[in-house]
């Protein structure tokens, strides 16, 4: 789902004008990140939450040139999946998690 998807979702089940819907979206998105900003975590029971991790710094190397590169310490964020969304997503699991053919034809 993208950003647009999800404006026409809301402004068609709360009875709102995209315009409007776009505003709530946008507010909500941008709360989040001036918290994850701050360091501060976000909890949204039974979605999952979002924190922000510290990583050091490490020595890399460049893919093309294989030379050494260094990288800084940073912070990015992560989410953590709740109970309640993983258990509805695996519920509602349509194909093998092997990732294989999930056709039902019998070619016998």
């Amino acid at each position: 789902m993208t950003k647009s998807e999800l404006i026409e979702a809301i402004a068609a089940r709360g009875d709102l004008t995209k315009a409007r819907a776009e505003m709530v979206v946008n507010c909500v998105f941008d709360a989040m990140t001036e918290a994850l900003q701050k360091g501060e975590g976000i909890e949204i029971r039974g979605f999952g939450s979002f924190t922000v991790r510290p990583y050091k710094p490490y020595d890399g190397r460049n893919p093309r040139t294989g030379q050494p590169v260094p990288v800084p310490a940073k912070r990015l964020p992560f989410f953590k999946v709740g109970k309640e969304l993983k258990e509805l997503v695996n519920a509602s699991r349509h194909t093998a998690i092997s990732g294989g053919d999930d056709s039902d034809d019998d070619d016998d």
